[in-house]
């Protein structure tokens, strides 16, 4: 019988811990370590190992902070939306009041770390990220305008930055430009799932673009987004921040991510449309990825 009980509390254990995990966002949140990563490695100077890790560990729990409060704040309107209704509050894993508890303090710790393991800058920079997220974003933004994903876009564009200044204590030219492709590809990435998701969002109340705006407005603000994001995108090259490598990988990711957006546009059938837009969002994820995996190969070659 001791058997037993002590198995189940183990399992309990395990779910809890899967639940308070799941809370911080772990897709975000894999993303925010990766770009932030780059900035680091990428960086004129260079900090030992520990310092390293043990900063990007600070930055990945300030990120999944940001997270859990997030799903604090909107737990209502996650439990209204296919794609969110599966999370730990609207399934009853955790309550309101420890997500709430788990973000502040994961907030604190995260930055006080940074904070210890590198500079002021890189801290204060992490902090940025993580009010703009919680107040900016997820509470005054995010149920008031359809621009809350470009303004608010911001806060996930922040992490290069983080990590360039990690290593060098400053913030000169080339993060910015790391910061400016993140916060320009952003808009497109989430209104393409927005048209995905469309009834999701509708039925949230959540002003996305294509409620607010219709979706012929939502294809068009796409593509005119993927045009700026195209030579954004190949500014490292032409500001002697990567080199001929970088720079054709650049025009061919790029220059797809514009035909698919253009593809969207020119769509009228409603079936194919989705199909596109979740193609489109699918896409952009690897987008991302692979700009920044050049930039990185880039450097190192």
């Amino acid at each position: 019988m001791a058997i037993t009980k002590s198995k189940t509390l183990k399992i309990d254990y395990f779910s809890y811990a899967k639940a308070f995990f799941n809370l911080m966002k772990p897709r975000v949140m894999s993303l925010v370590i990766f770009t932030c990563a780059v900035g680091l490695l990428i960086a004129p100077e260079k900090i030992n190992f520990f310092d390293a890790i043990f900063s990007l560990m600070a930055v990945a729990l300030g990120s999944g902070a940001a997270g859990a409060l997030n799903m604090w704040y909107e737990s209502d309107l996650d439990s209204l939306m296919s794609r969110t209704c599966l999370r730990p509050i609207p399934t009853g894993k955790l309550s309101k009041n420890q997500a709430l508890i788990f973000g502040i303090i994961s907030s604190i710790v995260s930055v006080v770390a940074l904070y210890i393991f590198s500079n002021l800058i890189a801290a204060t920079t992490l902090v940025i990220t993580i009010l703009f997220y919680v107040f900016v974003y997820t509470i005054w933004l995010k149920r008031k305008t359809p621009q809350n994903i470009v303004i608010g876009g911001a806060s996930g564009a922040l992490p290069p930055v983080i990590g360039w200044s990690i290593a060098t204590n400053n913030i000169t030219l080339e993060p910015i430009i790391l910061f400016l492709i993140i916060f320009v590809w952003t808009p497109s990435h989430f209104w393409a799932l927005s048209l995905y998701k469309l009834e999701d969002y509708r039925k949230a109340r959540i002003p996305m673009l294509p409620i607010t705006s219709g979706v012929r407005a939502t294809k068009f603000n796409i593509f005119v987004y993927s045009l700026i994001l195209f030579p954004i995108a190949l500014s490292p090259y032409f500001l002697n921040f990567s080199g001929l490598i970088y720079l054709i990988f650049a025009t061919l990711l790029s220059g797809y991510y514009v035909f698919i957006s253009y593809c969207l546009l020119k769509e009228k059938n409603s079936t194919v449309e989705k199909k596109l837009a979740i193609k489109l969002f699918t896409y952009s994820i690897l987008y991302l990825f692979m700009i920044f995996s050049f930039v990185l190969i880039d450097k190192a070659i």
